[in-house]
C-alpha cells in the first residue's frame, strides 16, 4: 500500500490503497469512474495536501489534483487570469507579483494549491481570495457535467464556500478565473502592515513573506497543516461579555457575509490564537504534536505523531476553550479516517 506521508504537508504515517494523479478533466472522469463503482473503495481528492491530516490508512484511492496551465489577458481596467487547480498557490502569487498583477500580495506564502482557494476561500492580512475570484470552473463527480459558477454562485463567507456545503464531494474544481482591477487600493491596515511607510504591493508581499516565516514554522522542515482552527466569529453580546474579563482580548469587526444572519450586520472576529493561548495550549505539546510556541493557531507534527495525538490535542483545545470562552472553536483543516472526512 503507497504511502500517504508525502502527500500530506503534516507527515503521519499512513497508507491507501492507491494514489492516482491526473492532469486534465479527461483523464480525471477515466481514473474516477473506474473506481467510483468499486465496492468498499472510498475516493478522496487532493491537491498540495496542505489541508489535510490522513488520521489513519485510507480504505481507497486518493486522487492529486496535477492541473496546470496559467493564461492571461488584460483590458484597459483589469488583468483577466484562468490558472489551473493543480498550480501552486505561493508560486502562482510570487508569477502574478513578477508580472505586476497585483492583488494577491496580502496572501503570500499561503500553502496549498489554486484549486483549494476557493474551497476555503483563502484569506490573511486583511484580504480574502473571493474578493479576486471572477469564476471557478468545476465538473460534477456523478455526470461529468462541466459547469462554470459565478463569484456569487460560490457563496462565499469567511473560509467558506458552497464548496463546503451544497456542492461539498460533488464537484472538482478544476480552474480558478482571477479578475484583478489595474487600479485598486493596497490593505495594510491589518497588523504589522500598517506600520509599512510608503506601501508598495512588493513592500506588502515582502513583509507578508517575513511575518510569516518568523512566526510560521515551514513544513518542509517541522510537519503542520497551517492554521488548524478557523477564527471564531461571534455576536457583539458574547464578545462584550469576554470584553469585560479580558479587556486586551483582540478582535476584528465583521461587516455582513453569507455565514451572518441577517439580523446581524455586524459580527466580531476574534484571533483563534488568542483564545487558544489564554487557555494554556501555546508552546505544549502532546506525544509528538505540540502547540506552536510561536503561533499557537497551529500544531505541528514533532517526529512520529499519530493520528490519535492530533485529534486528542484538538479536542482538548475545543474542549478548553469553549469551557473558558463558550465559543466552539471549528476546524480549518480537514481530518480523514480510514472511510474518509471526519468531524471531531
Amino acid at each position: 500500500m503507497p504511502s500517504l506521508q508525502p502527500y500530506s504537508t503534516f507527515g503521519l504515517a499512513a497508507s491507501c490503497d492507491s494514489i492516482q494523479s491526473f492532469t486534465d478533466v479527461a483523464s480525471f472522469l477515466s481514473i474516477f469512474n473506474t473506481h467510483k463503482n468499486e465496492t468498499n473503495n472510498a475516493i478522496y481528492i487532493l491537491g498540495g495536501g496542505s489541508n489535510s491530516i490522513f488520521t489513519d490508512d485510507f480504505d481507497g484511492t486518493i486522487l492529486v489534483n496535477e492541473i496546470k496551465g496559467i493564461s492571461h489577458f488584460d483590458t484597459e481596467s483589469h488583468h483577466y487570469l484562468r490558472v489551473g487547480a493543480g498550480e501552486n498557490w505561493h508560486d502562482f502569487v510570487t508569477l502574478c507579483m513578477k508580472e505586476k498583477w497585483y492583488g494577491f500580495e496580502n496572501l503570500a506564502l499561503i500553502p496549498g494549491s489554486v484549486g483549494a482557494s476557493p474551497i476555503q476561500n483563502i484569506g490573511a492580512y486583511g484580504r480574502e481570495v473571493n474578493a479576486l475570484i471572477d469564476k471557478v470552473e468545476c465538473v460534477f463527480l456523478e455526470s461529468g457535467e462541466q459547469v462554470l459558477l459565478g463569484n456569487e454562485d460560490c457563496q462565499f463567507g469567511y473560509r467558506d464556500s458552497v464548496f463546503k456545503h451544497a456542492l461539498a464531494n460533488k464537484v472538482l474544481i478544476t480552474h480558478v478565473n482571477f479578475k484583478l482591477p489595474k487600479h485598486y487600493e493596497l490593505e495594510t491596515s491589518y497588523g504589522e502592515l500598517a506600520a509599512l511607510t510608503e506601501p508598495t504591493p512588493e513592500k506588502v508581499y515582502s513583509t507578508v513573506i517575513e511575518i510569516r516565516k518568523s512566526k510560521l514554522p515551514d513544513p518542509v522542515e517541522l510537519g503542520n497543516a497551517g492554521s488548524f482552527f478557523k477564527n471564531p466569529v461571534v455576536s457583539k453580546a458574547v464578545f462584550k461579555a469576554i470584553a469585560q474579563e479580558y479587556d486586551s482580548v483582540p478582535h476584528f469587526v465583521v461587516h455582513g457575509g453569507v455565514e451572518l444572519p441577517a439580523t446581524e450586520k455586524e459580527q466580531i472576529k476574534i484571533p483563534a490564537a488568542w483564545l487558544i493561548d489564554q487557555a494554556g495550549f501555546k508552546g505544549k505539546t502532546l506525544n509528538k504534536v505540540r502547540c506552536h510556541p510561536t503561533q499557537p493557531l497551529v500544531l505541528t507534527n514533532l517526529g512520529g505523531a499519530t493520528g490519535n495525538d492530533v485529534i486528542t490535542m484538538a479536542k482538548d483545545i475545543i474542549a478548553s476553550v469553549q469551557g473558558m470562552f463558550g465559543i466552539q472553536l471549528e476546524p480549518e483543516v480537514r481530518l480523514l479516517g480510514s472511510k474518509g472526512l471526519i468531524s471531531l
